[in-house]
């Protein structure tokens, strides 16, 4: 047995021993932050410089024209890599190029935001105004449907592949209803508003025909907004078929027939045989290594610190 002396010596002692290994733990810790932060800082510096080189070189070209390539790839939205604000700067860059003979928009979507699409539509109706030697083709990919189309229906001509999905031109809003369920397990809405129409579409509550017909009202604007953006792109060239605005989408075979498309061709083929430019240069913004690194680089420094604040759990033994 100890006495109370010995055993309060041997109390303090544990206490120096867990200060030393905390301050041991926090210093090594710290240092190893300060390698890892100075390593990142310098590894982005390097790709800040190679990414402005590369900016810049992947645009030099030893030919005396090129075409310039705007992806418009996956869904629009904002925040998107098919938003607006990527795809609208590339399109200037592209046509402000002197050396790009022609633009080429290569588009794989199956749609998104009318308001995104609307606003790429508008820009690239612009700019042709500004810059009318520059020939503006679209080539559908895959998928060029919904709002991808709206955005390619700008174009002087468009393209695709026999088998590319083109077309449905229609709008739509989605939701659920959850009332029966609801009933069944004992469960009920107490949502309270200020305005008898802020709920509208609420998902607890039973359908209202008077808020679907408002809702079908601005769908039914919107629609319209897109029809009219078609016809002012294709003109005359557009086929008289109904369907062609009920939100039905097509092959490129059938989208020919109906004056969806203009013709057969990818995007090699168009920039040869219709920019009459065979070099192609992407303009659109590609995000690299560096600039996913840089985009971790919080959360990696964030769960660091927190893992260097987290007390140390030190085992002594008896």
């Amino acid at each position: 047995m100890l006495n109370n002396e010995n055993q309060q010596a041997i109390d303090a002692l544990k206490e120096v021993a867990m200060a030393g290994i905390k301050e041991q733990r926090s210093s090594r810790r710290w240092s190893i932050f300060f390698k890892i932060l100075s390593l990142l800082v310098l590894l982005l510096f390097i790709g800040a410089m190679v990414g402005a080189v590369a900016g810049k070189n992947k645009r030099l070209s030893a030919a005396s024209s090129y075409t310039a390539v705007v992806d418009v790839q996956g869904v629009i939205m904002q925040g998107a890599e098919a938003s607006a604000d990527n795809i609208i700067p590339a399109l200037q860059d592209a046509f402000k190029d002197p050396k790009a003979k022609g633009v080429l928009i290569r588009c794989n979507s199956p749609g998104g935001s009318p308001v995104q699409s609307a606003y790429v539509f508008d820009e690239i109706r612009r700019l042709r105004l500004l810059y009318p030697e520059k020939k503006v083709v679209a080539v559908a990919s895959d998928v060029c449907a919904s709002g991808g189309y709206f955005i390619i229906a700008a174009a002087e001509e468009i393209y695709a592949d026999k088998s590319s999905i083109v077309g449905s031109i229609g709008v739509r809003m989605q939701g659920f209803g959850v009332v029966e369920l609801m009933e069944k397990v004992g469960v009920e809405s107490r949502e309270l508003t200020a305005g008898e129409n802020k709920a509208i579409l609420d998902p607890f509550s039973p359908r209202n025909s008077e808020h679907e017909a408002f809702i079908k009202k601005q769908l039914d604007n919107t629609h319209q907004h897109f029809i009219r953006a078609v016809k002012a792109g294709r003109g005359d060239r557009l086929g008289t078929d109904p369907d062609i605005f009920s939100g039905l989408f097509w092959t490129g075979e059938d989208a020919k027939g109906l004056g969806l498309i203009d013709g057969y061709g990818s995007p090699a083929s168009v920039a040869r045989d219709v920019i009459k430019a065979e070099t192609m240069i992407n303009f659109s913004p590609v995000e690299d290594i560096f600039e996913r690194l840089g985009k971790r680089l919080g959360a990696s420094m964030t769960g660091l610190l927190l893992n260097m604040n987290q007390a140390p759990k030190p085992v002594l033994h008896q």
